[in-house]
């Protein structure tokens, strides 16, 4: 993976690839997978616990997944830490739950996340499904509670920008997740649809606040939730969310679909990716399906119009080589601002 930026923002809106980010099925690219790959030119992958075993087979299926396309293209996965994270022990760190972490305070919670980007961006992975920017309440299920930084917008958006400040030095591409705001939902969206019949100048007022003060970053990620008072589709699929997302959050980054094999949605792949494309999303996440429903995706998704390609341009001039830290001195910097009962362990790799 090269060490190098990616291209100057105004340098054109650069070549349409497939807008989609595509799961890959296990440890290694067979013949038939990489051909599918190479004809569907994703803009990017992401990677679960099925892709991972130890860093020299990680690193040589990312490099087998940008040679399958010719060029750099992104790999992401989801290091939250807690039960979010698909990088574990004995190779990796396995690092608290948001929530747990945010009581460390930022700077903590920016030193976990510079680390964890080092491990990441180490084996070939340079974009993280993080920060969470949802805000956690009482009625917030259990699926998403402890992923969130805290209860207050203030608390979230102070740690949600540690967290991407933390990847960023780390050479990482933070996502912005779950827009435009998920911690009201009282049911998991991986199974259905929450609905949310709050007044959107009270969700402005909280749920939003997060997201708007971090709208400047360069990549993000709708939420699989229907807006009773906006529309009565989920806002992934549709067009006044993502409008909300885009003007009255402010959000000018690149937009991914939650996955799009949720079944908070609706429909067969195919139908689920056009809707997301239609109501504005620059790019379609499809993770755990089949082949045949990932040529499906892929051949509804298309290619990237010329304001998704803006914004990947300049989402791609955001990723850079790691800063000159010493892994080791981060650790110790880290150790030093916490209590000793959430020392890191000392036989963890740095």
């Amino acid at each position: 993976m090269s060490g190098t930026p990616g291209p100057d923002p105004g340098a054109g809106p650069g070549p349409a690839h497939g807008a989609t980010i595509l799961g890959v099925e296990g440890l290694t690219l067979g013949r038939d997978e990489r051909a599918f790959l190479r004809e569907a030119d994703p803009w990017g992958f992401i990677l679960f616990a099925r892709n991972v075993d130890t860093p020299e087979q990680l690193r040589r299926l990312t490099g087998d997944l940008r040679e399958a396309v010719g060029r750099d293209a992104v790999v992401m996965t989801d290091q939250e830490g807690g039960r979010v994270q698909r990088l574990r022990a004995p190779h990796w760190t396995d690092w608290p739950a948001p929530l747990d972490s945010a009581s460390d305070g930022a700077e903590a919670v920016r030193l976990r996340h510079r680390l964890m980007g080092r491990e990441l961006r180490a084996v070939g992975i340079d974009a993280d499904a993080a920060p969470c920017l949802d805000i956690a309440g009482d009625q917030t299920h259990e699926f998403l509670k402890n992923r969130c930084f805290g209860t207050d917008p203030a608390t979230v958006a102070t740690m949600g920008r540690a967290a991407a400040e933390g990847l960023l030095a780390a050479g990482v591409l933070p996502i912005v997740k779950h827009m435009p705001g998920h911690g009201r939902a009282r049911v998991d969206s991986h199974h259905q649809l929450p609905v949310l019949d709050t007044p959107l100048d009270e969700l402005d007022a909280s749920d939003f606040q997060p997201f708007r003060a971090l709208n400047d970053l360069p990549l993000g990620m709708t939420a699989h939730i229907r807006l009773t008072r906006l529309d009565d589709r989920p806002a992934t699929a549709s067009p006044a969310a993502i409008r909300l997302i885009r003007e009255r959050i402010g959000f000018d980054g690149l937009l991914m679909s939650d996955d799009i094999g949720m079944n908070a949605l609706s429909g067969t792949p195919a139908e689920r990716t056009a809707a997301a494309v239609a109501a504005g999303c620059d790019l379609v996440l499809a993770c755990n399906l089949s082949r045949a429903e990932f040529e499906q995706v892929a051949g509804a998704a298309g290619t990237m119009g010329l304001a998704a390609r803006r914004r990947a341009n300049a989402a791609l001039a955001r990723r850079a080589a790691p800063d000159a830290a010493d892994p080791a001195e981060l650790r110790a910097e880290l150790a030093a601002l916490l209590d000793p009962r959430h020392l890191l362990s000392k036989n963890i790799p740095g």
